[in-house]
């Protein structure tokens, strides 16, 4: 075959040397990255959210070999901004060795293949191969913090909009965060039915599609962003049907197989408007084509025969880059594994009833609650003075490591899926409370359920730190690990309830007396 200016067709192919660099570069990721590897593999068997995580490897892996007979055709020019890239890349990893921060490595791993596989091919071949090798990135779970979050926010849209769909059927229905009362029966939206576990695959699909579609870039953008409204849309119907046959034909209906295989249909109807809606933009704008024009998944032509062979060589940038890959490994071999700090500490059995005036009443967290938290210790109870009017409840929650991404929950986001509403929030210092002798900061919430308000004290006690940035506390996570080998911390929180007529400045001052008195106490129970 000849090209325009009469001359042959050249094509490349590997030589032993490139096959021999590539293996060896295989083999030094896997051997660096081998636990974070085992790690991904054992969270996408054990969840039904990243179930499908198995596959993205072999899908992005088939959507570069698409492009064969284009690669074919460029040489390998490799890339020292790739090195740079790769350097990145690891120290990420390390970073996140060190801290045993498992999303943090997993990232890294995604960003290392990226960076080698430009190193190897260079910009002008990258630029055809790095949204198939972006794809990577969906096989990596949220880390717990954003998941836990995205999680309690869709459970409360989910049970709003699935309330709307119920009282459409003109059926009497009471909601109370995330729990549907239909009056002889009460549907809780648990954290498995927020939705999560149709939208990370169809983002995943949304992508791929978005990818392959051939057209605009906006309509690229829509295919993929609307992922999102389809699946919380699709889960909120979902969740109102099943009020709906619960009222109907009885709880039954939100159980066993049928719950099973109503979800089954809500995801293949969430594909289904996926493909109407590519069907619907491929009809749009100047570039009209049928769906199978715009929607065709193309196989590599074969290299025409007469063409003229090259072999490729190692490009020096790949090289380079191996060779940084060799000393990462020794490196992970001699770092081994560090043993956290966990520093001796009261555990909360032997925390006192008495605090100074206050008599305290222990209390028990259910064993679903315990199953949810995931803490090692805790103390929840009420205490009061006599005279007071109302009770301060105290509750702390402690972790003695973070690492494998088990923290505090946040009562921002708990708060609403009890039905309560915050009316108020923003961050306060008591001057009159000290810790390390500095003032505590704590956020001060109001919240509301009908009529009955109630005042919430809260602040994160992180290795001698006061945070009450939620955000703040992953960051120094990392940070202590790495410094200090440390990853415990607790939650301390404070409510008490605020009577009609009872100004809130009241409920300020039992909080602050309290926190005055309680404070120098807990240094014995979450240590500095």
């Amino acid at each position: 075959m000849l090209r325009d200016d009469g001359a042959r067709v050249r094509i490349w192919r590997a030589g032993p040397a490139l096959f021999a660099a590539g293996l060896g570069a295989v083999l030094l990721v896997f051997g660096i990255y081998q636990e974070t590897i085992s790690r991904l593999i054992e969270r996408w068997s054990g969840s039904e959210e990243y179930g499908y995580g198995f596959l993205i490897p072999f899908i992005s892996a088939f959507l570069v070999w698409q492009r064969s007979d284009e690669l074919r055709t460029k040489k390998f020019s490799g890339s020292w901004v790739a090195v740079g890239l790769l350097v990145i890349g690891l120290g990420i990893y390390f970073s996140g060795r060190v801290a045993t921060v498992h999303f943090v490595m997993q990232y890294a791993l995604v960003l290392c293949i990226m960076a080698l596989a430009w190193a190897l091919v260079g910009k002008d071949v990258f630029k055809r191969i790095w949204v198939p090798l972006a794809l990577l990135a969906f096989a990596i779970p949220l880390p717990t913090f954003l998941y836990r979050g995205l999680s309690a926010a869709l459970q409360l849209i989910s049970t709003d909009i699935g309330v709307w769909v119920i009282r459409l059927f003109d059926i009497s229905v009471y909601v109370e965060g995330n729990v549907i009362d239909l009056g002889q029966f009460k549907l809780q939206v648990v954290e498995a039915c927020s939705g999560l576990r149709y939208l990370f695959p169809l983002t995943s699909l949304a992508f791929i599609a978005a990818y392959l579609f051939n057209g605009a870039w906006w309509k690229k953008a829509i295919i993929f962003l609307s992922s999102i409204p389809i699946t919380v849309l699709m889960n909120s119907f979902r969740i109102g049907m099943i009020g709906v046959l619960v009222e109907y034909w009885g709880i039954e209906q939100a159980e066993g197989f049928l719950h099973d295989f109503e979800g089954w249909v809500v995801f293949m109807a969430c594909i289904g408007l996926l493909i109407v809606e590519m069907w619907a933009l491929a009809k749009i704008g100047p570039d009209r084509k049928t769906l199978a024009e715009a929607f065709a998944i193309e196989f590599p032509a074969p290299p025409p025969k007469d063409a003229e062979v090259r072999v490729r060589g190692v490009p020096a940038p790949f090289i380079a880059s191996i060779a940084l890959l060799g000393a990462a490994l020794a490196a992970s071999l001699a770092l081994g594994q560090r043993d956290e700090v966990i520093p001796d500490r009261k555990v909360f059995a032997e925390f006192t009833g008495d605090i100074e005036g206050w008599e305290g009443r222990r209390d028990r967290l259910e064993s679903i609650y315990l199953d949810a938290l995931k803490l090692d210790d805790y103390y929840i109870g009420d205490f009061k003075r006599p005279g007071d009017p109302a009770p301060v409840n105290f509750y702390v929650a402690y972790y003695a490591s973070q690492r494998a991404g088990e923290s505090a929950h946040s009562p921002r986001s708990c708060i609403p899926g009890g039905g309560w509403q915050i009316a108020e929030l923003r961050e306060v210092t008591l001057d009159d409370v000290t810790w390390n002798g500095q003032p505590l900061r704590v956020n001060r919430l109001v919240i509301e359920l009908g009529d009955t308000r109630q005042l919430v004290y809260y602040w994160f006690q992180q290795r001698g730190r006061n945070i009450t940035n939620e955000y703040a506390v992953k960051w120094y996570l990392l940070e202590d690990a790495i410094r200090k080998n440390r990853t415990d911390g607790a939650l301390v929180r404070l409510i008490t309830p605020v009577a009609p007529g009872e100004p809130l400045e009241a409920g300020d001052a039992r909080l602050r007396d309290f926190a005055r008195a309680v404070v120098p106490v807990l240094k014995e129970y979450v240590p500095d």
